[in-house]
C-alpha cells in the first residue's frame, strides 16, 4: 500500500487544488471528507480516484482497496477544508446528470441562483428525505454542489438523486411545460395549509436574499406561501423548503 507523508508531495498539492471550483470543473473530480461521507459515496457507486487515510485508521476503510494511500495528520490537515482534519479525505469523480435523468420524475425541486453552500447542501438532504425525484439548479449564479462545504452539508446525500444545472429559460420552459409549477412566495393569497397540487410538479424556491425572479413567478401555474406569525417576516430558505416539501411531497 502506497504511503505519502510529505505535504510537498505532488499528489498532495494536486489534491489541495480540488478545494477550488476551476480545478474540480477541469478534472471532473471533487473532495470527500470524513468516514461517513466516503462510505455513503462508496455505497452509491461513485468512482474513487484515491483516498488519503490516517495510517492507524486504514483498517476501517479496507473496502476502498488499492485506492488507499497511507498518510499522517499533517497531510490530512493540508488537503482538508475543515478546522479539524478527518481520518480520511478522498477524491472521487463527479456524477454528471442531464435532463434525460428526469424523464420519469414526478416531484422536482428547483432552486434559483442559490449561493449559500450550507443552505444548498441542507436542501439537497431535505429533498431526498421527502422523496424528491430530482433537483434543478437554475440560473448562472448557483453555487457549486461539489464545493466541500456543500458536500459536507448534504451529509452523503448529494449523489442519491439527479442534481443538474439549467441556465437557459427556454430549456426549463420546454421540459417542464406539462408540470404543475409551484412558486413559493412570501406574499400570495394561498396558504400552504390549504394547498393541494397534482403530480408531476416542479416546486420552485428563490435565493434567500432575492426570492424568485419575475420570470419564474410568471412561469408558475400555482403560487403558495407558508402561514406564520405576523411578527416574523420570513424563514431561512432551508427551513422553508423543509416545511413546503414535507407538505407537498409526502
Amino acid at each position: 500500500m502506497q504511503e505519502i507523508t510529505s505535504i510537498n508531495n505532488d499528489l498532495v498539492k494536486q489534491t489541495v487544488k480540488f478545494q477550488q471550483k476551476k480545478y474540480r470543473d477541469k478534472d471532473g473530480k471533487f473532495l470527500l471528507e470524513g468516514a461517513k461521507c466516503v462510505k455513503e459515496a462508496f455505497d452509491a457507486n461513485l468512482v474513487f480516484d484515491y483516498a488519503f487515510v490516517l495510517k492507524e485508521k486504514a483498517g476501517s476503510f479496507k473496502y476502498l482497496g488499492n485506492k488507499l494511500i497511507l498518510t499522517n495528520e499533517a497531510v490530512l490537515k493540508k488537503i482538508s477544508t475543515t478546522d479539524t482534519p478527518p481520518d480520511i479525505v478522498a477524491v472521487a469523480y463527479k456524477k454528471i446528470y442531464n435532463l434525460s435523468d428526469l424523464k420519469n420524475a414526478k416531484k422536482v425541486v428547483l432552486l434559483e441562483n442559490i449561493k449559500d453552500l450550507g443552505n444548498l447542501g441542507t436542501i439537497l438532504r431535505t429533498s431526498i428525505a421527502f422523496s424528491a425525484d430530482g433537483v434543478v439548479l437554475y440560473g448562472k449564479e448557483c453555487a457549486d454542489v461539489y464545493n466541500p462545504k456543500c458536500v459536507r452539508a448534504s451529509v452523503g446525500n448529494l449523489w442519491k438523486i439527479p442534481v443538474l444545472y439549467i441556465e437557459q429559460y427556454e430549456i426549463l420552459k420546454k421540459f417542464f411545460s406539462s408540470y404543475e409549477r409551484v412558486a413559493t412566495l412570501p406574499r400570495t393569497n394561498t396558504f400552504l395549509k390549504n394547498f393541494e397540487v397534482d403530480t408531476p410538479m416542479l416546486v420552485m424556491f428563490g435565493a434567500e436574499a432575492d426570492g424568485l425572479s419575475k420570470e419564474l413567478i410568471d412561469f408558475a401555474t400555482k403560487k403558495v406561501k407558508i402561514e406564520m406569525a405576523d411578527s416574523v417576516e420570513s424563514l431561512n430558505l432551508s427551513v422553508s423548503s423543509a416545511v413546503v416539501l414535507y407538505k407537498l411531497f409526502l
